[in-house]
C-alpha cells in the first residue's frame, strides 16, 4: 500500500535517504568487484570503469548503474558488455553487501561528462565569451542633450 503526504505537504521530490545510502553502499561494493574480478570477456579486459552513480528503485530491488570507463571510449560496448554480466556481478554483489535482497542491476553510460564537455566547448566560442565579459559602461547618454 503506498503511503500518501498528509494535507498540505508535498510529495518528496527526490529519493530518499534510504535510496541514496544504498546507491551508495552498491557503488562502492560495486567499484571493489570490477577492481578485484577478472572478466573473460574481451571488451572489459583492461578497461578501468568509473561508477559515478547508482540509483535504487523505492523497493530497492532494482539498481541503476552509471558508468563511464576511462577515456570515455567504446562506452557502448562496455555497457552492453556489464548488462551481458550483471547476474554474475549481482551474486557477487549479494555475498558483499548485507541488505534483504540483492537489487537486479542495469547498467548505462553516464552522459554528464559528454555534457559539461559540450557546455565547456560553448563557454570557449567566441561568441558566447564576449556577452560573457562585463562592458565598460558607455557615456552615450552624455550625447543626448
Amino acid at each position: 500500500m503506498k503511503r500518501t503526504p498528509p494535507k498540505g505537504r508535498a510529495a518528496p521530490a527526490g529519493p530518499s535517504q534510504r535510496q541514496l545510502r544504498a546507491g551508495e553502499l552498491m557503488r562502492h561494493a560495486l567499484v571493489e568487484i570490477l577492481r578485484e574480478e577478472e572478466f573473460n570477456d574481451e571488451v572489459l579486459v583492461g578497461v578501468s570503469i568509473t561508477i559515478t552513480e547508482v540509483r535504487m528503485s523505492p523497493d530497492l530491488r532494482h539498481a541503476v548503474c552509471f558508468i563511464e570507463p576511462l577515456g570515455g571510449e567504446h562506452a557502448g560496448e562496455v555497457v552492453k558488455a556489464l548488462n551481458r554480466h550483471a547476474k554474475f556481478l549481482r551474486g557477487r554483489l549479494g555475498r558483499t553487501i548485507d541488505m534483504k535482497f540483492t537489487p537486479d542491476l542495469k547498467f548505462l553510460h553516464d552522459e554528464t561528462f559528454d555534457e559539461a564537455a559540450r557546455i565547456g566547448r560553448l563557454f570557449d566560442d567566441p561568441k558566447v565569451a564576449q556577452d560573457l565579459t562585463p562592458q565598460p559602461p558607455s557615456d552615450s547618454w552624455k550625447d543626448e542633450d
